[in-house]
């Protein structure tokens, strides 16, 4: 699916996040020591390699809401933007916790003059986030701040399943109906 809003692109699709070759940067759903972990921060960390890992240890710790930006490393990617999100039950108030991640990634991204970033459904995973209230924070947040944005012209989210990739096209349906 695809929509523009503001002169921006957003796209979804079902994919790899570590696998977006076209984008100049990709959102790490980070650690808080931002190290290898599991699900998208493991597949990124080993698609870039030791590298990034190195190159992280400055910014960590992060919290919950916050972004840090480092190179792509191996990856086909010039950045890596980080951020960790809520874990769900724990870090309050999730939603204003997992929005600065997408607000706080996309400022980076503008700032740091990137013209596409991919993310990924941040906190849905092992973090516990509810898909559908995910998907909505996400997606609020993201077309609430293309306007904006000078330098991000495609933002990309890039979801894991088959069933995330329907509940953010639906989202995202019902949210520009």
């Amino acid at each position: 699916m695809e929509k523009s809003i503001s002169g921006v692109k957003i796209e979804l699709t079902h994919g790899n996040i570590a696998a977006q070759p076209d984008m100049t940067a990709i959102v790490n759903a980070a650690n808080a020591q931002l190290r290898t972990g599991g699900g998208v921060a493991g597949a990124i960390h080993k698609a870039a390699g030791p590298g990034l890992e190195e190159e992280c240890r400055p910014f960590a710790p992060i919290k919950p809401g916050e972004a840090v930006i480092t190179g792509a490393h191996r990856l086909p990617n010039e950045y890596v933007i980080h951020c960790l999100g809520p874990v769900y039950g724990q870090d309050k108030p999730e939603d204003e916790l997992l929005a600065n991640c997408y607000r706080n990634a996309l400022r980076l991204a503008n700032e740091n003059e990137i013209d596409s970033i991919a993310f990924p459904s941040i906190s849905s995973g092992a973090f516990g986030y509810p898909l559908e209230e995910a998907a909505k924070v996400a997606l609020r947040n993201i077309i609430n701040d293309c306007d904006g944005l000078s330098h991000v012209k495609l933002i990309r989210l890039v979801l894991f399943s088959s069933n995330d990739l329907e509940v953010y096209t639906r989202t995202l349906s019902e949210m520009l109906a």
